[in-house]
């Protein structure tokens, strides 16, 4: 396996002759020849031309699985039957750490680092396979300071070889503390009658650890399928599927009696994730008329409702309204917030910055329309809505304990907080 990170220039796209730029490449296992990524771009553009672009490209028996960040593609070519879920989750994962140490990926950072990169690209895989990929443990040993570089390398962190290779020993704080942030986004599809098309609830579990040493943690949540096991039925339970964890989650120790038991990792991650497949109402109702009257104008009423418990409040709530690419002259007026015309993006987004729960508001928008008829067919985008509640879960989802157990002896606090935003929210209009 060969991974190349790869940048698409200006000259390539004007000149499809000359071969495409290398930024910087490793060769894991030697069986793949290094001259095949020549035939990656093209193979890509000619795909996109042809509107059969996918994931994995090949070219006689190297197959290429490619991801874009930037203007850089990232590319890992193989000639095998390659487990395609983890050379993919690989990627990903160099992307994460490269942010990490360098804040942007782009072709600067990579041309400014390239000691560093080829550090990261050594101890992130070996022969093919993946080894340390947190990037807290790999910035242990190796820095962005060249001259440091020698002098790390030669002591080697004992997290890298431990079992626990998430955390390093010795960690000491003066107060013991971890956040719990139990984060819920809305995925919602209403068609133009109203009628909820399709809806689900992601949700993510996040831990801001600051424990001293090396502490056992326990999790409990309201999960239905522990209630039954242990014949308790009383209070709301969810059903959690596609359920994700830490790699420092006790997989077996779950699967038997799903307690979530682990040492976590010091500083920020995700601990889990999940998915809760279930019928949402759409916690903000937007009902919509726009009228386009011919070689005139456009005029658009928006009326949201927030259709959630009173004493709750969204915060910060964009409603993007669609309008036509020849609008102009725009007008507005609404009961609260602000309405701005992005013509860059054809729409209208009416902002609220505090929306209360059980709420209606009003946005009227006038648009001017050129004389001439623009030819040109256009799509009927939908209205995409943009919004945070605090202290409130959909689901229902409770973090019922967090036992935090320390040969020590300490005491430490837990703090929870719930929060529930918009993820692919979309109300689709009649115009």
């Amino acid at each position: 396996m060969i991974i190349f990170i790869i940048d698409l220039s200006a000259d390539y796209l004007l000149n499809k002759s000359i071969n495409c730029l290398v930024l910087i490449c490793r060769n894991y296992k030697g069986d793949v020849d290094m001259a095949e990524i020549d035939h990656f771009l093209p193979l890509l553009m000619q795909h996109e031309e042809e509107g059969l672009l996918c994931p994995v490209l090949s070219h006689g028996n190297v197959h290429f699985m490619w991801i874009k960040h930037s203007n850089l593609y990232l590319v890992a070519t193989t000639n095998k039957n390659s487990n395609a879920s983890l050379v993919y989750s690989f990627l990903y994962k160099l992307v994460e750490v490269f942010t990490e140490y360098f804040k942007e990926l782009e072709e600067e950072s990579i041309q400014d680092n390239f000691v560093v990169v080829y550090e990261l690209l050594d101890e992130l895989m070996d022969f093919g396979f993946p080894q340390t990929t947190d990037s807290k443990i790999l910035q242990e040993y190796i820095t962005q300071q060249g001259t440091k570089l020698e002098v790390a390398k030669s002591k080697v962190p004992t997290t890298v070889t431990n079992a626990v290779s998430w955390r390093s020993e010795g960690i000491k704080y003066k107060k013991n503390e971890v956040f719990i942030d139990v984060i819920e986004s809305i995925n919602v599809l209403v068609n133009a009658n109203g009628n909820v098309m399709s809806s689900d609830i992601v949700g993510s579990i996040k831990l801001k650890t600051m424990l001293s040493g090396m502490p056992e943690l326990r999790l409990g949540l309201n999960d239905r399928v522990l209630f039954a096991l242990t014949g308790r039925d009383k209070g709301k339970t969810v059903v959690m599927e596609d359920v994700k964890f830490h790699q420092c989650v006790r997989l077996s120790r779950f699967e038997s009696d799903r307690t979530i038991s682990f040492i976590p990792p010091d500083g920020e991650s995700e601990l889990m994730s999940y998915r809760i497949n279930t019928h949402v109402k759409p916690l903000i109702w937007i009902e919509s008329v726009i009228e386009k009257f011919s070689h005139s104008r456009v005029e658009i009423m928006v009326k949201a409702k927030g259709q959630f418990k009173k004493q709750s409040v969204a915060n910060n709530v964009e409603v993007r309204v669609p309008v036509p690419s020849d609008a102009d002259s725009p007008k507005f007026k609404t009961s609260t917030g602000t309405a701005k015309y992005v013509p860059e993006k054809n729409m209208v987004v009416w902002t609220i910055k505090s929306f209360p729960g059980g709420k209606e508001f009003l946005m009227r928008a006038h648009f001017g329309l050129p004389s001439v008829e623009n030819n040109e067919l256009e799509g009927k985008p939908p209205i995409t809505v943009k919004f945070e509640i605090p202290y409130f879960t959909v689901s229902g989802i409770q973090v019922r304990y967090m036992k935090i157990i320390e040969k020590s002896g300490y005491q430490a606090l837990p703090w929870v907080r719930y929060i529930t935003q918009s993820g692919d929210y979309q109300l689709r209009t009649n115009v």
